[in-house]
């Protein structure tokens, strides 16, 4: 595949908004993302370019066991939910979160303007999502997350 240069919001929003089962899947209503790194075939690691609409949340608390994070803010001032911290970020701020560091993160609009930030993360085979607050875990396996009750029983 040849890559060319496209405006990063001309990629189309992918047909499903999240992978969380309901009744999860409601809490992230607001937020789209746009897959970058899928628009160009990239493999080893995901870059989305995501929107949060005034009072929407980028994800629910969440840590992972193999995959680093990385966030760079575009636009708008997001709160970071940093385990039981909470930090104002601004354009120009950036943050990663390191795997296995067991600290759950989360970005929060409770601004009211549209919030715009990049997001990077590699996509290391076996990697589990841990959700403290919530009924739900995750595993990626061959590419696919599978959803799982904390007790195992699938979505």
């Amino acid at each position: 595949m040849k890559s060319v240069p496209v405006a990063a919001v001309s990629i189309p929003l992918p047909d499903k908004n999240t992978i969380y089962p309901h009744p999860f899947a409601s809490r992230v209503a607001g937020r789209t993302k746009r897959r970058l790194g899928d628009h160009f075939g990239l493999t080893n690691f995901g870059v989305n370019l995501t929107e949060l609409a005034p009072g929407a949340i980028s994800a629910l608390p969440h840590h992972h066991s193999k995959q680093d994070e990385f966030v760079y803010v575009v636009k708008g001032t997001p709160i970071l939910v940093l385990g039981e911290e909470e930090f104002a970020l601004k354009p120009g701020d950036c943050v990663g979160f390191k795997a296995g560091d067991g600290v759950a993160h989360q970005l929060v609009n409770r601004s009211g303007k549209p919030v715009i930030y990049l997001e990077a993360g590699d996509r290391t085979e076996g990697d589990e999502a841990s959700y403290p607050h919530d009924d739900l875990k995750a595993r990626l396996t061959k590419g696919a997350w599978q959803l799982a009750h904390k007790d195992g029983r699938p979505y």
